[in-house]
């Protein structure tokens, strides 16, 4: 029997993007950005480094939640349990 491709599980999609500057949505309103430094499965969660703890916000408007603060945390251990959505952030190189 031929083997299946299966796809990857979120650790590996996680595990990719060990190095890069990632958003973390905990709550609709807060989150944290910083750099994905590992990946653990045993408990189920991701470490970041230089953390800043976020606050969005959303109007009439501008439906989509934008950054409205930021705070110094330092190293943040989240688990996964807890959430909701991560976004790479796409770093823009000056030419």
């Amino acid at each position: 029997m031929p083997a299946q491709n299966l796809p990857p599980s979120v650790f590996q999609m996680l595990e990719r993007n060990v190095g890069k500057k990632i958003r973390v949505i905990v709550d609709p309103t807060y989150g944290f950005e910083g750099t994905l430094e590992a990946v653990t499965q045993e408990p189920s969660g991701i470490w970041l480094s230089e953390a800043d703890a976020i606050v969005l916000r959303a109007t009439l408007a501008q439906p989509i939640p934008q950054v409205s603060s930021k705070e110094e945390t330092g190293d943040v251990y989240l688990n996964l349990k807890t959430i909701q959505r991560i976004e790479v952030l796409q770093q823009i190189k000056n030419k």
